[in-house]
């Protein structure tokens, strides 16, 4: 059991403190997945509070058949696409924040890393929509692939098909950048 999953437990339990070690863990990463969703980052925010609302209201909907995180990602894109349809907007992502989101450990001076990010950052841009959610899920949020299939309602095989074809896509992207990596 993860550990988000084993403070929903004791949450369960009556331990009220145990959700707020939840929020305090998944809230922000939620936020900026939904935000590539509605581009709105006022309205990612309303649709993740939504989302643990909906987690604290009703304790017994999540069967712990899967983690904690992958629950929460499910549970806050599908409201993100409930927003969608009600705003008609079309369901576009922006990676413009991902720079912050970088591995800190990449072997660069602080302004070759700047440049690598903004560039890394522009180039995911251009990418399919469901190439940058696969990349964002698997990279950036560390689930596996058949919790990010189960996110993106697909099976642990299309992500795997989707993530080779980005990180062939970004190669090319980034050569035509000529940015070191």
């Amino acid at each position: 059991m993860d550990t988000n999953a084993e403070h929903y437990q004791r949450y369960i339990d009556g331990d009220k403190d145990a959700f707020d070690a939840i929020v305090d863990d998944m809230f922000h990463k939620l936020v900026n997945y939904l935000n590539r969703y509605v581009q709105d980052y006022q309205a990612a925010e309303d649709i993740a509070v939504d989302t643990f609302v909906e987690l604290f209201a009703y304790k017994y909907r999540y069967n712990f058949k899967v983690s904690l995180k992958t629950y929460v990602f499910m549970v806050g894109r599908s409201r993100a696409l409930t927003y969608l349809r009600h705003h008609k907007r079309r369901n576009t992502h922006s990676f413009a924040d991902v720079s912050e989101l970088i591995d800190e450990a990449q072997e660069a001076n602080p302004i070759e890393k700047s440049d690598q990010s903004l560039a890394l950052a522009a180039a995911i841009e251009k990418l399919s929509s469901d190439m940058q959610s696969a990349v964002h899920l698997v990279y950036f949020e560390d689930l596996s692939y058949e919790d990010a299939g189960r996110v993106m309602k697909k099976s642990a095989k299309q992500i795997d098909n989707l993530l080779y074809r980005a990180r062939k896509e970004l190669k090319e992207l980034l050569s035509r950048e000529e940015v070191p990596f």
